[in-house]
């Protein structure tokens, strides 16, 4: 299933009764990658363990890691959720319009990111996503508890992986003379020219870029952060490949080659 891929990856939660509320919804709608980033509370303790009635395999394969980069190695898309405006120039969607986005490279992994309970993600976390999700709520009590907003997302994925085992798969015999589906195992997922370079890879190459624009005094130190968020959001925008990534990089170290060397004749 498509939706096997998805990475669902809690920022800093800090209640244990939704760690183990997210897990229940997981194993509702068949995701089964739970990512945590820094967790404020004991994901295996009790009160988790008993929101999450039938998830308890999904909390026992949880992953912790320190930084939210770490939870996104490999992943090729990543959505990030919002509850309130930035003053950048990415839209925020609605989830029916975004998430099936996640979906599209069949086989590569894919990250939906949730923020921390009572502040969400900063804007320097929000950097690391391509796309932004707002759930609509009533302007009176717009604030969604964490599990809930994790539920919407992923009842709208799970609509959208139905329909790709449809297109892909072919009818069997299931439990009670119920017809089921078998998707198909070709070599749909073999590597192709076409996919989104991983989100590590552009990750290396706004390090790479951000120390040669503060050498050349493009950036300055205390600016250098908002600006760099405009360029995250137009490659974004461009949804580089992993093959246009490396020539890019092979344009700042021939950039950093040069200034080298013109600092060596310099000094002859």
């Amino acid at each position: 299933m498509a939706i096997s891929g998805v990475k669902i990856i809690l920022v800093e939660p800090a209640g244990p009764l939704n760690v183990g509320s997210v897990a229940r919804v997981m194993k509702n709608f068949g995701f089964n990658q739970l990512v945590l980033v820094n967790p404020q509370c004991d994901p295996l303790g009790i009160e988790a363990r008993k929101m999450a009635v039938h998830g308890w395999d999904i909390l026992e394969s949880t992953v912790s890691v320190a930084t939210l980069p770490e939870a996104l190695q490999g992943c090729r898309r990543a959505i990030a959720t919002t509850g309130i405006a930035h003053h950048w120039e990415a839209p925020l969607e609605k989830p029916s319009t975004a998430l099936p986005w996640l979906l599209e490279e069949i086989g590569q992994p894919s990250a939906l990111i949730f923020g921390r309970e009572d502040r969400g993600l900063t804007n320097q976390e929000l950097n690391y996503a391509q796309r932004f999700v707002r759930i609509p709520t009533s302007s009176s009590y717009p604030s969604l508890n964490l599990a809930t907003a994790v539920a919407i997302c992923c009842y709208e994925l799970a609509k959208e992986d139905k329909g790709t085992e449809e297109e892909g798969g072919r009818e069997g015999e299931g439990e009670n003379g119920s017809l089921r589906l078998v998707v198909s195992t070709s070599d749909e997922t073999a590597p192709s020219d076409s996919e989104l370079a991983p989100l590590d890879v552009m990750e290396a190459y706004y390090q790479q870029l951000e120390s040669l624009l503060l050498k050349i005094g493009y950036l300055y130190s205390h600016t250098a952060a908002s600006r760099m968020e405009k360029f995250r959001q137009l490659y974004n925008r461009a949804q580089l490949q992993t093959r246009e990534v490396s020539m890019l990089r092979g344009i700042l170290r021939q950039v950093e080659w040069a200034l080298e060397n013109k600092s060596d004749r310099e000094n002859s």
